[in-house]
């Protein structure tokens, strides 16, 4: 009686683990923990992984415009990084959501043709940001004035300040008037591009791709799928940095990532640390730009030695290298 009864509850344990493993490691899973997160409105890290399972592609963030030849040698300040995620949001709205931003301009004595210029644009962007900076002082206020207008961004801010706690893009979207989703769109891919930016990189700039962002022959399957990061060639471990400050959302081993980290940079964009033979931090963890969080290797559905780097913008993969321009122009690249 005893043994049948220990043996049940051993079954049923066992049980119990496959069901988490399913759950934490597998595409199922993700996108039963992606769907939890939209129905009861919390993060989740599924998409950072689920996107490098099954290779999904496309983002309806905005490519950064081709930043001066003065920026290609370092990493731009926050002002200027602002300036051109702005500008570059703005170019990618159609010529109604503009409307608000085209009226602004006019109202700062700005030509709101200048907005949108590949030239004169970051700079004519880079003078409203600082004409909003006196009456809205945070980031996400200013770019919230800048695509919805001056007047319901105060709005939208007094209400917030009201209400009391952290200040956020997301709650000032909320407060809004009707009619300015399209504002909010904008107001976070400016965001959004303005921190990839300012991303490091992740080991020695000199580390070379062994393979790009893009369509490619996968190397172990041999079919063409997307690769939604970039490889880089190091040596086992090679220590991995953090390329900005953030939250570790997933520091756990499958058998495709490997030994796999998932950071939070806020502003919806997350970087994904792939194939590490160790890792030295643990979810939930505050890391800091430049902090060591790993050590390459080659585990999980790897062929060697490397780090898996991605970069997602919006639960959307993207090159790294485009945000990487000094990086690009080094290799003999063209300008973005």
């Amino acid at each position: 009686m005893f043994a049948r009864r220990a043996r049940g509850l051993l079954d049923f344990t066992f049980a119990l683990l496959c069901v988490w493993c399913a759950y934490h490691h597998t595409p199922a899973g993700a996108l039963l923990r992606r769907a939890g997160a939209w129905a009861f409105h919390t993060r989740t890290t599924a998409r950072p992984l689920l996107a490098y399972y099954d290779g999904v592609s496309g983002t309806a963030v905005p490519v950064p415009a081709a930043l001066p030849a003065a920026l290609l040698a370092r990493v731009p300040t926050s002002a200027e990084a602002l300036a051109w995620g702005t500008h570059s949001a703005l170019k990618a709205l159609d010529s109604k959501a503009r409307e608000p931003s085209l009226a602004l301009a006019r109202e700062l004595g700005i030509a709101p043709e200048t907005l949108v210029d590949p030239v004169k644009g970051p700079a004519a962007t880079r003078r409203m940001l600082d004409a909003l900076a006196r009456d809205f002082p945070s980031e996400e206020a200013r770019v919230t004035a800048v695509f919805a207008g001056r007047v319901p961004a105060r709005f939208a801010l007094e209400r917030v300040d009201a209400e009391g706690g952290a200040l956020s893009l997301e709650r000032l979207a909320k407060q809004l008037p009707p009619g300015f989703e399209g504002s909010s769109v904008g107001a976070a891919q400016a965001l959004a591009l303005s921190t990839a930016l300012m991303l490091g990189w992740p080991v020695s700039e000199s580390a070379p791709v062994t393979s790009p962002f893009g369509i490619r022959v996968h190397p172990t399957l041999r079919t063409r799928r997307m690769h939604t990061g970039v490889d880089l060639a190091v040596r086992s471990g090679t220590t991995v940095t953090a390329v900005a400050a953030g939250v570790v959302r997933r520091a756990s081993e499958d058998s495709v990532n490997g030994r796999v980290l998932v950071l939070d940079h806020g502003r919806g964009v997350t970087t994904a640390y792939c194939h590490n033979s160790e890792l030295l931090v643990k979810a939930g963890t505050r890391v800091e730009k430049g902090q060591a969080i790993a050590l390459s290797g080659s585990t999980g559905r790897s062929t060697g030695p490397h780090l898996h780097y991605q970069l997602e913008l919006a639960a959307r993969p993207v090159d790294p290298f485009g945000f990487r321009t000094a990086l690009r122009m080094a290799d003999g690249a063209t300008e973005l």
